[in-house]
């Protein structure tokens, strides 16, 4: 599964589903028991997860069905970025799967098919002790008040640097204390157009990958993306301003900045040497070949926000296929988001571990770190995700024209001004439903 993948712009629902209101089914104060004995209840979980993930994930599934011999649960694999529209087809059709991994920015409008199941109870029950998720997780699960989904993944973005250029330079390596102006100095130090290297780079193919770089940047300069009731575009303001005009002068008059129009050079790149930063997530940190370094992102000097990130979190969401299976699958579902499977997940795959209580566990974060080094700082980064974004139907549309804007003034084609006003005007009317 990749990063792209885990990321992608939510899919339109098609007009041939009438969806108009969440189901109203609820789990009984028995939803996280197994059904009883004497009969299997099957459910059919679709996920998309291949290699080390698929492998991880079939040897969580095998374990249960060895442990709960009255539920049998089988998998189908099926690629994330495909995953609403089959749902929505098996809707239609009326043989949704039991539980299916979706993105979180579909929350909204998977929270109005009628058989997706309200997961508020189980989500409060002890068993699942909902507090133990990360605070960006739960929002995203979150949709008007009703939990929707129990966290999949959660992400988050960090400055990722390449020791030994920053030694070769003698350049003092990314500190907890840096603000954004020590990044652009160092990106300035690291640039040579002789030796054909520049100091960073940014994802800039408009998709949702470029829009969440520039949401964090937004949240550390004290900005927002939408108005406290969601009802308008907040970004088009002096913070956004700031972080935009920020941009442009690193691509524009720094040349500091590799413009990845593509969104698929800048690993190759950063391991030739030819990129000494970037931003990115946890996701990146196996393909690289030279020694690199983790640290938080910059803060923006005298922001009252300070250090922050940005995550994406995904969602398992259970759809009502009759009392038995319903609660066959919030059984599941709370056995494999508990603490010990999360642990065996995690420490198999290097995702991060969707649980807060996990990185405080300091033999499991060293044994993380240890397989995959740099990934305790990500883990640690977490704390830094006190946002998510706007849990709103129209935020596809929002992304779409952030990242035309982001990309835009990156190519020096609009002024950050011009391009935040286009934005906006394309978000406000998006919202009122145009």
């Amino acid at each position: 599964m990749t990063h792209l993948a885990r990321i992608t712009t939510a899919i339109a629902l098609t007009g041939a589903l009438a969806i108009t209101a969440c189901s109203s089914s609820k789990p009984d104060a028995s939803s996280t028991s197994s059904p009883g004995t004497g009969k299997t209840v099957k459910i059919a979980v679709w996920e998309g997860y291949t290699d080390t993930e698929g492998k991880a994930f079939a040897d969580l599934v095998s374990q249960f069905n060895r442990t709960h011999p009255g539920i049998r649960v089988t998998t189908l694999e099926t690629p994330n970025d495909y995953m609403l529209q089959k749902v929505l087809t098996a809707v239609r059709g009326g043989s949704p799967p039991d539980v299916a991994y979706l993105f979180g920015s579909w929350a909204p409008s998977v929270a109005k098919i009628p058989s997706v199941v309200d997961l508020t109870s189980t989500a409060h029950s002890p068993e699942m002790n909902w507090n133990d998720f990360w605070p960006a997780e739960q929002q995203v699960a979150t949709v008007n008040g009703k939990i929707i989904g129990i966290p999949a993944l959660v992400d988050n973005l960090a400055i990722v640097y390449n020791k030994s250029l920053f030694t070769k330079l003698g350049l003092a390596p990314p500190s907890p204390d840096w603000t954004w102006d020590d990044f652009r100095n160092a990106a300035k130090a690291l640039t040579d157009p002789a030796a054909k290297r520049v100091g960073w780079s940014i994802p800039a193919d408009a998709s949702e990958d470029t829009v969440w770089h520039w949401e964090a940047m937004l949240w550390e300069a004290g900005g927002d993306i939408l108005t406290p009731d969601n009802s308008k575009s907040a970004f088009n303001s002096p913070q956004g301003l700031q972080a935009t005009h920020l941009l442009r002068s690193m691509a524009v008059d720094d040349k500091s900045v590799y413009i990845d129009t593509t969104n698929s050079k800048y690993a190759d790149l950063f391991n030739a040497g030819k990129i000494g930063m970037l931003v990115t997530g946890p996701w990146d940190l196996s393909g690289f070949t030279v020694p690199y370094g983790v640290q938080v992102m910059p803060t923006f000097a005298g922001s009252a926000a300070g250090h922050q990130s940005i995550a994406g979190p995904d969602n398992w969401v259970v759809f009502d296929r009759g009392n038995d299976r319903k609660q066959a699958a919030i059984t599941f579902l709370t056995w494999l988001t508990a603490t010990p499977q999360v642990k065996q997940f995690s420490l198999q795959t290097g995702d991060l571990p969707i649980r807060r209580s996990l990185a405080t566990d300091a033999a499991f974060v060293g044994q993380m770190d240890k397989a995959l080094p740099g990934v305790q700082a990500f883990i640690d980064n977490l704390a830094n995700v006190k946002k998510a974004r706007p849990q709103v139907e129209a935020y596809p549309k929002i992304s779409l024209a952030l990242g035309d804007a982001i990309v835009a003034v990156l190519l020096n084609k609009r002024t950050p001004e011009e391009a935040l006003s286009r934005a906006a005007a394309a978000s406000d009317q998006a919202l009122s439903g145009g």
